[in-house]
């Protein structure tokens, strides 16, 4: 038997044990964006400090000005014959929304049997938990068989990513020698299908932005005023509906600025890839809004959008309340391609809201930062590596594709520590991300954790002969 398939059964063999405790992290409440989840937070922290010392990868929880980062580093000083590698994610997860849409409690995870899976349910477990479990599995793995891990390695776990990670660019500026790597693998992303393992190339930017607007006055009798006195609701209603036109192409002024055309090549790459069967994980897109002249995967990945992802205002009581109210908020989300700077974009729409603002009434805007638009080259060795331990578990080559998703931290990677970036995951569409009855399932976990020993391999195979 080799080494490589001492370790592939080593993770067989210690499978219910990774499991069982991967539904104690998932079991802890760990939401970044609420006061009320510090303390599931600070928990998980230390429960991924334990855990990573405990096979060799010595830990630390690193305060930051917002949530902590869990930092490990392999011990001994670093060897310049084997390459360094980082591997990222996050162990924060987003809020559990109404927990009557739930039908299983979201941080009370087993493992029941469905559909021919072995499904576990609960918030983060997709939405990063089982991610990064699979390469700490791997790690784990490969060092009670060898001895030793496959390269240097550096372990950072975040606790900010679903709030912005508003603390992680100052860390990494602060820290830059403490993370200096070859390659930074960030395992939080998606598979192709549930048989087809894919590397992320192609990642949008993403701007948050609060707005309020107010009335001259505070909340008035309806039937007094309600047919003369300014309505945030109606005013702010109005400015939302109109940011897009009939095609859907965004009305906000400049905002293509700087954005190209996606090319014909990879228009036609995308287009092939667009045949899969279930490609939108059985989300139906009747009634959405898809910019003219494109296809829907060519929108989702190549072109820059805008979302309003939350409104109130006046009543939202059990009971009647005729209320002109004094104010109303929304907040909107928009996803940037290359060409387009994120404060340029928040500039234009605070623009664009105020000049259609009537006389007497006021706006507030919250919002700062800010991710770029990044296409990752994909012509690295530590891809091509990558891909190669993929297919080789998975039986079929992996898929290079874009997302409408953002993550920030992959620019910062790039530009900060000059290191390449390998984007990976094994999450699929059909795992109610950021939803009710978040779920995964045991059988992508055991074959992720499968790749990343395979892809260590490939790593080394490299390494040996460069």
């Amino acid at each position: 038997m080799s080494r490589m398939d001492e370790v592939l059964r080593d993770i067989d063999g210690n499978f219910d044990t990774a499991v069982r405790k991967l539904l104690e992290l998932i079991a802890i409440p760990s939401i970044s964006s609420e006061p009320e989840g510090r303390d599931g937070i600070e928990r998980a922290a230390s429960w991924l400090k334990d855990e990573l010392s405990s096979i060799g990868l010595p830990a630390e929880i690193v305060p930051t000005s917002g949530h902590p980062l869990v930092l490990a580093r392999s011990s001994g000083a670093p060897n310049g014959a084997r390459p360094k590698l980082l591997f990222y994610g996050h162990y924060d997860v987003q809020p559990v929304g109404d927990p009557g849409q739930w039908t299983h409690a979201p941080f009370e995870p087993r493992v029941r049997e469905e559909e021919g899976l072995h499904r576990f349910y609960g918030r983060g477990a997709s939405d990063s938990k089982s991610q990064l479990w699979t390469f700490i599995e791997a790690l784990r793995a490969w060092k009670h068989i060898h001895g030793a891990f496959p390269a240097d390695i550096i372990v950072l776990l975040e606790g900010e990513e679903e709030c912005g990670s508003p603390s992680l660019p100052k860390f990494i500026e602060k820290h830059r020698d403490r993370l200096d790597c070859d390659v930074a693998f960030i395992c939080d992303a998606e598979m192709w299908s549930p048989a087809q393992p894919a590397i992320t190339t192609q990642l949008k930017g993403l701007v948050h932005e609060r707005v309020k607007v107010s009335a001259p006055n505070p909340d008035l009798h309806s039937g007094h005023y309600g047919a003369v006195a300014a309505n945030p609701i109606r005013i702010l209603s109005t400015i939302l509906a109109g940011l897009h036109d009939e095609e859907g192409r965004v009305t906000i002024d400049g905002f293509y600025d700087g954005v190209e055309e996606i090319p014909n090549v990879v228009r036609e790459q995308w287009r092939e890839l667009a045949k899969e069967p279930d490609l939108y994980g059985g989300v139906d897109l009747t009634g959405g809004i898809t910019e003219a002249g494109y296809s829907a995967l060519e929108a989702m990945w190549g072109r820059p959008t805008v979302d309003i992802n939350g409104i109130t205002g006046g009543n939202q009581g059990p009971g009647e309340r005729s209320v002109l109210p004094g104010s109303a908020t929304a907040r909107l989300s928009f996803r940037l391609v290359a060409g387009q700077s994120p404060e340029k974009i928040r500039q234009q729409f605070q623009r664009h809201v105020r000049f259609r603002l009537p006389p007497g009434c006021s706006v507030e805007f919250e919002g700062s930062g800010g991710s770029s638009a990044v296409v990752l080259s994909q012509h690295s060795p530590f891809l091509a590596a990558a891909a190669r331990g993929l297919q080789e578990e998975w039986g079929r080559p992996a898929i290079l594709r874009g997302t409408g998703g953002a993550i920030p931290l992959v620019q910062q990677f790039s530009d900060v520590l000059g290191a390449e970036c390998v984007v990976i995951g094994f999450i699929l569409p059909s795992d109610a991300i950021h939803a009710p009855d978040e779920r995964y399932d045991t059988e992508r976990l055991l074959k992720g954790a499968r790749s990343w020993v395979r892809i260590f391999g490939e790593i080394q195979n490299h390494a040996a002969a460069g």
